[in-house]
């Protein structure tokens, strides 16, 4: 069930964050990502009333069970160090655009 909802919320958003409110790390990505100008969505796991097993599902589903979990066209970035790192070579603003979740500007 957590797993089916995981997935739906995924597919249905270009850029996904599962996160805790109360994560530093998650913090960081969330402000990242709202610095460069990307919508997405944020799953804070710890408000969430099935937040404990939708962390159990996603681990299942893609062998990572810390937060933040990212997610970018339905494909898994990873947490924190991965998303900066992916900023600082220059390939993350790249992603979020072919996602659609930077609108492309016209310069």
């Amino acid at each position: 069930m957590a797993l089916d909802k995981a997935k739906e919320i995924v597919s249905s958003n270009a850029v996904v964050v599962f996160s805790k409110s109360y994560c530093p790390f998650c913090a960081t990505v969330k402000k990242l990502l709202t610095e460069i100008g990307a919508s997405f969505k944020a799953i804070e796991l710890d408000t969430e009333s099935d937040g404990s097993e939708l962390q159990s599902a996603l681990a299942q589903w893609t062998g990572q069970r810390t937060v933040p979990n990212v997610f970018i066209a339905g494909k898994q970035i990873g947490g924190c160090d991965a998303t900066t790192a992916l900023h600082k070579e220059g390939k993350l603003v790249p992603l979020l655009t072919e996602a659609g979740a930077i609108a492309k500007s016209s310069a």
